[in-house]
């Protein structure tokens, strides 16, 4: 056991004198979470209106038309872009420059033919085959609807009830009545996790697919610390005492997995103090996640270590896994915006397992249960990468 430890703390010596150790397991991550963060809108304060642009001129000067003006406005899918003055041309070319998606012109005696009951038009210049038509077309077919059936009730009920119920009390009722329908649908979210804007949920995914990047990168200082290790012979040499080559692998292992465990400790800390990602809302979930990257990542490095006969192959054999499993395990973009195949194929790397146990905590809200599953996953990789460096070490003994 003692000498699991003093090879343990002679590559903690080495790795912490190597510059790329901090380079890649700290200053990387922190700086792409960042670089991510402000790229995706995470620190700025305005907030931004995803709504369809829509212009607006209205050439009527009736008090229902500001009615329709309303209910416009109030749209979740339309923003009115008013005019004061512009003709038909203009719209013409705001609309093909794509400044607007679409604009409405209430002409004049809109208001008046309406409350005749005369059949009236909006004049709504759009591009008819774009797939943004059908929603405007929808919320201009709605909102008219609800002013027409508002005036028709309001004449009816003038026509039963005469001077007791002014028109114009009726038509407010209506349209009130419409704001809240015996049925409506209501969106909640849970109260276990607070609602937050779109840029802090871009770094809830962006602070733990950095992190698990750079661990892999990182490998490539451990890995180049056994390689030299063996190209020197000290290996061969250590051998032939009293230590074991189990003794040996251990001890390896264990200053990797103290290096990125620690690495871990420190960005999930920065990530929930300086970045206000909420790890520590079920900081027992969010530690297991990270002791079992911890154990996975760092039978990788000791697997890459065993197998690189270089230290130009040590770089080669931690960047190239980098890269391949932080694409296909969702560091970069969310597997769950990509189809159902690619998803399968991303849960073959460890990395997408590692953002599943992260996200589940820090996004979806779940608790301890909901990382078993993926803490199981990374601690059968980490069995399945220090079986195949034991393995292949043997065999290149053999040789």
């Amino acid at each position: 056991m003692i000498r699991i430890f003093d090879i343990t703390l002679k590559d903690l010596a080495q790795f912490l004198r190597e510059t790329k150790t901090y380079m890649f397991l700290l200053i990387m991550p922190i700086i792409f979470t960042l670089l991510f963060g402000y790229a995706s809108g995470a620190f700025s304060k305005e907030t931004s209106d995803s709504r369809l642009p829509v212009g607006y001129l209205n050439e009527d000067d009736r008090w229902m038309d500001q009615s329709l003006h309303d209910l416009l406005a109030d749209s979740e899918t339309m923003r009115l872009v008013e005019y004061s003055s512009a003709s038909l041309s203009d719209f013409e070319l705001l609309v093909a420059d794509g400044e607007l998606a679409a604009a409405i012109i209430v002409p004049p005696g809109y208001g008046q033919a309406m409350l005749k009951n005369k059949t009236v038009h909006l004049t709504v210049i759009a591009d008819t085959g774009s797939t943004a038509w059908t929603t405007i077309q929808a919320e201009i077919l709605t909102a008219v609807s609800r002013v027409d059936g508002a005036i028709r009730t309001a004449a009816i009920m003038g026509d039963m009830l005469g001077d007791r119920t002014p028109f114009r009390y009726s038509f407010d009722q209506t349209l009130e009545a419409w704001q809240d329908p015996p049925i409506k649908i209501i969106e909640t979210t849970s109260a276990v996790v607070p609602v937050v804007e779109d840029g802090g949920m871009s770094l809830a995914h962006t602070s733990p697919g950095m992190m698990l990047q750079f661990a892999i990168a990182g490998l490539l200082t451990s890995a180049q610390v056994i390689v030299v290790e063996r190209k020197s012979r000290t290996l061969q040499r250590l051998l032939t005492t009293s230590a074991r080559r189990i003794h040996i692998l251990l001890g390896h292992y264990l200053a990797i997995f103290t290096l990125i465990f620690s690495q871990f400790i420190i960005l999930i800390s920065f990530g929930q103090f300086a970045l206000k990602v909420d790890y520590m809302r079920e900081p027992f979930a969010t530690l297991l996640v990270a002791f079992s990257a911890a154990l996975c990542i760092s039978a990788l490095g000791l697997l890459i270590g065993i197998f690189a006969k270089s230290e130009e192959q040590a770089v080669t054999f931690s960047i190239v896994p980098m890269f391949v499993f932080a694409g296909l395990g969702g560091a970069w973009v969310p597997l769950e915006v990509t189809g159902e195949t690619f998803q399968i194929i991303g849960h073959l790397t460890p990395v997408a397992w590692a953002m599943d146990g992260f996200k589940n905590v820090i996004v979806r809200g779940f608790g301890l249960d909901s990382v078993a599953i993926p803490s199981a996953a990374l601690a059968g990789y980490a069995v399945l990468f220090f079986v195949l460096a034991v393995w292949r070490l043997s065999a290149s003994e053999e040789k």
